[in-house]
């Protein structure tokens, strides 16, 4: 008769599995690091390509998350008129852009009965966030290359170094009954790393920056990333679901990616705008 393994059997079993699972998730990482990167250096039509493909993406997986009837309109609707939006923003026709987005959204939700239909709708809101945000920012008539490259050093920074300030000091839950591992001190360690790196990244590309109100910005900016996976995680708890997808090797879907960098770049966006309007909102992040 076999016996039952040991908690040491177990521990060695899942140390086993995420090592195993390290290869993936690192070089996936790099390669999405890369591409990013890329795509922002070439700017134009291939940023904007790249965005709306990552839109599209986070669309389906919404989608799929929150299913529901009218499939082919809600995923392939909605996709299109993502895709349409991409087009538009390489064009310059933001206001365009937009109006097909909502449009679209109001379609799915007239077009669809029952419970679903209003997280259906704002699943194209929520993908269209992600490309309108992103492009309104790096097409910006100054300081588009700068503005995200900012906010990838926030997200990522906060990202990287809550898990690790989480994991190294502890303490009170931050939001357990939505995500059980984030802690009140990764979270004050990440957007605190995160701001500073933000910081850091502008500084290596000019020496006029304001350091205390981008360090306050940033601050904020990474508050509202770390709302941005909170609310992703919601969804999933809502709906059962571990990851958006297994879109990408080793770390889910581009959902699970991008949850934080969604909300930041949104808020970002419409800070830049209101302080010197969508044509030079990128600037309007760090001229006070």
């Amino acid at each position: 008769m076999s016996l039952p393994p040991s908690m040491a059997e177990k521990s060695a079993a899942k140390t086993s599995s995420m090592l195993g699972d390290l290869g993936p998730r690192l070089i996936s990482a790099v390669a999405m690091i890369v591409l990013a990167l890329a795509a922002l250096i070439q700017g134009g039509f291939v940023f904007v390509a790249f965005w709306t493909v990552a839109a599209v993406a986070v669309h389906w997986e919404w989608q799929r998350i929150t299913g529901g009837p009218q499939e082919p309109l809600r995923v392939y609707g909605g996709g299109l008129a993502i895709a349409l939006a991409g087009g538009l923003m390489a064009l310059g026709q933001r206001d365009a852009a937009l109006l097909v987005l909502f449009a679209t959204a109001l379609v799915v939700c007239a077009a669809i009965q029952g419970p679903t239909r209003i997280w259906n709708a704002a699943g194209i809101l929520y993908a269209g966030a992600l490309l309108l945000s992103v492009t309104v920012l790096r097409l910006s008539i100054l300081s588009g290359f700068e503005a995200i490259l900012w906010l990838f050093a926030i997200v990522w920074g906060t990202d990287i170094m809550a898990y690790f300030g989480g994991r190294l000091i502890g303490g009170p839950k931050l939001w357990p009954r939505v995500s059980p591992s984030k802690t009140w001190s990764g979270f004050l360690v990440g957007i605190t790393s995160g701001a500073f790196l933000g910081l850091a990244a502008l500084l290596v590309f000019s020496d006029q920056v304001q350091p205390v109100p981008v360090v306050l910005l940033g601050l904020v900016t990474g508050s509202i990333a770390q709302a941005g996976d909170l609310f992703e995680s919601s969804i999933k708890r809502r709906y059962g679901v571990k990851d958006s997808s297994h879109l990408i090797p080793g770390h889910g879907g581009a959902m699970d990616r991008l949850d934080g960098f969604i909300t930041a770049a949104l808020f970002a966006a419409v800070f830049g705008a209101l302080h010197a309007g969508a044509a030079a909102a990128a600037h309007g992040l760090f001229v006070w």
